[in-house]
């Protein structure tokens, strides 16, 4: 079986010690290091090679935004899932500018909390919808602002297919039902948008969108 590892990175041992345990009751997770503050995280991020961080926003030296930037730019294969307290939206909207995949706040259930590092190790999206779409409102271009590039030398109409159903917070399968694909093939497709992308996530590749203006308010509606 193949094993995500995981690093978790929060201020308080206790929380670390209890992720620690809820996450490694399955089998296919793996935690690989702790941190107790945002720079060792970096650190360790570098040294241990997790698929998934998990990190909390209030830390010590460095916080969880400014190691989420570090860690995404260092090592944008990592996926950064954003474990807190703080539902503020200016912490979410500067979370997901850094790279996060997606925002969990610690209220949830230990269920979830493996849920999501599945969902987000597999590239999809743990983010509720009402706050994906007001996240992803503050990322609409302005009227006639030109993009920086244009989406059709960038991705294939059915990677654009792919990415506009991503949006919308539609799961793989779901995905892959809508378009009479494979799910294998949803999975090669968002490989592919993230490679050209050169993001983590799904999340992360439609921020791009949005911000390139590929990808509207209409079509996530």
């Amino acid at each position: 079986m193949e094993q995500i590892r995981i690093l978790i990175a929060d201020d308080h041992a206790v929380v670390r010690e209890g992720t620690r345990q809820i996450l490694e009751q399955e089998p296919d997770l793996m935690v690989v290091a702790e941190a107790c503050d945002g720079e060792e995280a970096v650190n360790l991020a570098g040294n241990t090679k997790p698929n998934v961080a998990i990190i909390d926003i209030a830390m010590p030296r460095v916080d969880g935004i400014e190691a989420t930037k570090q860690i995404k730019t260092l090592y944008p294969g990592i996926a950064v899932l954003i474990l807190t307290a703080y539902d503020d939206e200016q912490f979410i909207f500067s979370l997901l500018e850094a790279g996060a995949a997606g925002y969990l706040l610690k209220s949830v259930r230990g269920r979830e909390l493996i849920d999501a590092v599945r969902r987000v190790y597999a590239g999809e999206s743990v983010l509720h919808p009402a706050i994906a779409r007001k996240v992803l409102n503050r990322f609409v271009p302005g009227q006639g602002k030109p993009t920086r590039q244009a989406q059709v030398e960038v991705l294939s109409k059915r990677e654009m297919d792919v990415l506009k159903l991503a949006a919308k917070g539609l799961s793989n399968q779901d995905i892959a039902n809508a378009l009479y694909l494979s799910l294998r093939t949803v999975q090669a497709h968002l490989g592919h948008i993230f490679n050209k992308l050169q993001v983590g996530s799904r999340t992360e590749a439609v921020v791009r969108a949005m911000k390139e203006g590929w990808v509207t308010l209409d079509d996530i509606s």
